[in-house]
């Protein structure tokens, strides 16, 4: 059954952007109260899923999207946001525990100076040739480097069902297409600006 407090809508963003987040940040990632957490897009589907859960496990969360979504990501519960097309995290001298790269262009070689100690580097949008370096580069780093794709296990919905109905989270939806129109969905998803997530609907028949 889904949550009272959300849409049909809205629960089936859940199956995408919240699993594949909680998967990243609380079981390779992780994530600890109080530790400094960077997500890499953080406007998208999952990257919006991933900083309302990072703050709901005690984490200092710094999002990096564009300026214009700025605002939404820091009312999703962002302590600092960083524009992407106007500064590079990597080369501002601070550091996180945590760098967790939704979009795909966060390599180990740019980061691992802008990772903590003991840091972890979550590749949720690594390519191929990213995740087969993943394991000798953590092995000869100090640090963990992981990633691939999420496994889909109904245990993690009912989490974010629950999470959903004590208000720690959200999904976002960015826009809403009618089946008969889900090519303009893929464009829409393919231009790279959407906020949270494209939903598909059926008409009823």
């Amino acid at each position: 059954m889904i949550p009272a407090v959300v849409t049909f809508e809205e629960a089936a963003a859940i199956s995408f952007g919240g699993t594949t987040a909680l998967h990243f940040l609380r079981d390779v990632g992780k994530v600890q109260t109080g530790e400094r957490v960077l997500i890499n897009g953080a406007s998208g589907a999952v990257g919006s899923a991933a900083v309302q859960l990072a703050r709901h496990f005690g984490a200092h969360v710094t999002g990096v999207c564009s300026s214009a979504n700025a605002g939404t990501v820091r009312a999703l519960g962002a302590d600092a946001v960083i524009d992407y097309k106007a500064a590079d995290f990597a080369t501002r001298g601070a550091r996180w525990d945590i760098i967790f790269d939704t979009v795909g262009n966060v390599s180990f070689e740019r980061s691992r100076n802008a990772l903590n100690k003991n840091g972890r580097l979550l590749l949720a949008g690594g390519g191929l040739g990213h995740l087969l370096k993943a394991p000798f580069q953590s092995m000869t780093s100090g640090l963990k480097v992981a990633g691939g794709p999420a496994p889909e296990r109904a245990e993690d919905i009912v989490e974010l069902k629950r999470l959903c109905e004590t208000g720690a989270y959200k999904p976002v939806i960015d826009s809403r297409f009618v089946f008969d129109r889900i090519s303009q969905a893929h464009a829409r998803v393919e231009s790279g600006r959407k906020v949270g997530s494209v939903i598909v609907t059926l008409r009823a028949p």
